[in-house]
Formats: structure tokens, sequence, C-alpha cells
């Protein structure tokens, strides 16, 4: 089924389908059907979808948590089915519902923590575990009040044991041998524990970066020995450009915040050569850094190139700051006109369409294979 406004094509949706293509984890076929928005080819491309992470990547963990960090409300889900709010932090879709669809598994990912319960389908084709305002560092959880990552890995543990339950130990096998597990986080860490908390005024901006890299690096390997095989690592974004981080951090005339970008380079540059190391020790284990910083920077710096008349504010309230509670029903309104690029204050863009998709979609092809260099 075509859902509402899937006509447009969403930016950083393809590209990470594309740069999985690229590196093997996706084959072709699924590339070069990413303009399809439902399920209809004969095999899916993996036996399921695994999701760890923040915001990005959360279809609605955190409505069920005592959190303010939360999108469960009016105006998120105004382009959704229905205009129904799910607890997606976005006006629709995510990338990971895309991927999902792209990979031939179903159209939605569903959250671990639905309040229905997941019937077989939806379980043995993959769920995700993030949660909204998470990170790396231990502190970012703690502050937000949200799922930790070992904390998610420990729900993915037990998300195992119900796929056995309910298809056997096959079933389970198939999952971590034919899976492919994406793990999305790092820009919580950056902009809010570290720049607006400030809770690590200890670590300089190197030395943070490290540190994230150190705890992504335990987590990775934490589930490569639960039995993972295919592991997707998202990189950072440009989070110093985002509408929130330029107004909280980019001076008078709000431009992107070069402290924030500067951690995030760091630390993706950190990845790269941290799965790389890990590549070497665990053979049998394909490892895949997806960097999606300089495409999405790209389009903030040029937004005219990608058919949006400006992305310095975002699509709720005044554009400058509002983001989970602050960007709620009061701020309908504001979500015209449609080419600002899609960025619910402090999120990249996911969840909204471009003017001209084809366009897009040769440009995205094109940084997919750019972005070959940055493979693992």
């Amino acid at each position: 089924m075509r859902h509402r406004g899937e006509k447009q094509l969403i930016s950083c949706s393809l590209l990470l389908v594309l740069v999985l293509a690229a590196a093997g984890v996706v084959s072709c076929a699924a590339a070069a059907t990413a303009n399809t928005t439902s399920t209809t080819r004969s095999k899916p491309q993996a036996a399921a979808l695994i999701v760890f992470g923040d915001s990005i990547v959360d279809p609605g963990n955190n409505n069920g948590i005592n959190t303010i960090i939360k999108a469960d409300f009016p105006p998120y889900g105004h382009d959704f089915i229905n205009h129904r709010p799910t607890g997606r932090f976005c006006n629709g879709r995510i990338p990971t519902d895309f991927i999902a669809s792209r990979l031939g598994l179903k159209d939605l990912l569903p959250p671990y923590l639905s309040p229905q319960p997941l019937d077989k389908h939806d379980l043995i084709t993959g769920v995700s575990f993030a949660s909204g305002g998470t990170g790396f560092d231990p502190l970012t959880p703690k502050l937000a009040s949200v799922i930790s990552l070992p904390d998610q890995l420990a729900m993915f543990h037990e998300y195992l044991g119900q796929v056995r339950a309910a298809a056997g130990d096959a079933k389970a096998a198939e999952i971590l041998s034919r899976g492919i597990f994406a793990i999305c986080a790092g820009s919580d860490d950056v902009a809010n524990t570290y720049f607006t908390m400030r809770a690590r005024s200890n670590y300089d901006h190197a030395s943070y970066a490290r540190l994230l890299v150190q705890h992504a690096s335990a987590f990775v390997q934490d589930l490569i020995h639960a039995g993972a095989r295919r592991v997707a690592f998202i990189g950072i974004p440009p989070i110093g450009c985002v509408p929130s981080q330029r107004t909280l951090s980019g001076g008078l005339e709000r431009g992107c915040s070069q402290g924030h970008n500067e951690v995030a380079a760091a630390y993706n540059a950190g990845m790269v050569r941290e799965l790389a190391a890990l590549r070497a020790k665990y053979p049998g284990t394909l490892l895949v850094f997806m960097d999606i910083y300089g495409f999405l920077y790209d389009m903030m710096m040029h937004p005219r190139r990608y058919g949006f008349a400006q992305a310095t504010k975002g699509c709720c309230g005044t554009g400058l700051l509002e983001v989970s509670v602050l960007c709620n029903g009061r701020h309908l309104r504001r979500l015209r006109p449609r080419r600002r690029l899609p960025l619910l204050g402090q999120l990249p863009p996911h969840g909204e369409g471009l003017q001209d998709p084809r366009r897009l979609r040769l440009r995205q092809l094109r940084q997919a294979h750019h972005l070959k260099s940055h493979l693992i």
C-alpha cells in the first residue's frame, strides 16, 4: 500500500539503503528498487532488520517509559498514515521503516516495546530497540531517562528467546546470520550531554570523541558476541548544523556550530579506524561504516540543490528550537511550507519529500559510490 506523500523520496533513508548496497550488505537488486514503498519482492534481501540507537530510528519505544523525550503527540505523525503520531520523532516514516520496506521485509519496523503484542511475522522480520535521547556515553540515557544501549542489547536477548519460542531455534539462528543489525547513535551524546548539559567538561573535543568510540566499539563487540554477523554502523551527522544547535551554539547569525561538527567528524573518523580493527579481529563478521555526514552537510549547506528553500529552520513552531515536548499541537500550523528541509528541531532530515526525486536519486547513487572509501 502506498502511504500518503510517498511519491516524494526520502533523503537519508535512501542514502542508507544505497550505502548498504555498495557495501554488499544488501544486494544491488534491493537498491535498484529503492523507490518502491511496498514489500512486493518474492524473497527478502535479509532475514530481519534489527535496530539499536536513538531518536533517528526510534519508532515508539519511548512511549511507554517515564521520560519527557517523546513524540506520541501532534504534530509528530502529521504525514503518517491517518496523520497518526506513533512515537516516531518525525512527521512520517523514519529511515529504518524505509530500509525494512526496501529489504522486502515489511513497510513499518515496529518498536520492541509495542503496546500491542507483536505477531509472529513482525517478530521474526525484525524490530527496533532504539530509544530517543540515548547515546553511547553512559551519562546520556541517564540524563534523559531513556533506554541505554546496554539495556537495548538486554532486550535483544529477550527478543531472541521470544523468536525461539514462536519459530524455533533455526529461525533465531537465521536472524543472527542473515539479519542486518543497524546501529545509529551518538548525536545526543554530542548535542545534549557534551555541549548543552556540559556533563563532560573535563573532556576536550578529541578526547570526548575517543570516549564515544570506546563505548561504541564495546557495544559492537557485545553485539557480535551475541551472534550478529552483518552489522551496519551509522555515523553521526553534522549535528552542529541542525536548527536547535544553530540556535543554542551558532551565535547571533545562527551558523553551524563548529565545535559540534568537530566532535562528530572526529568520532566518525575514529569509528572508521575502530571498525577496521574489529573486522580483523572478527573475520567472520561483515562490519560496514555508513558515513552520512558529507551528504547531509551538503544538503544543509545547499538546500536548493535538493528542492528546498532553506535548511536553517525546523518544521515546527518558530523552527529555531522546538523538539520533543516543545514541538506540540499548538505548532501544527507551522509545518507548512513543505519546502523547508525536514528538520524537526534537532533531528537530521527524514520523513519528508523532495521536489525532484529522480534527480536526487542519481545524486545519491553518486554519493554512495563516493562513500565506498569509508566502507569497512
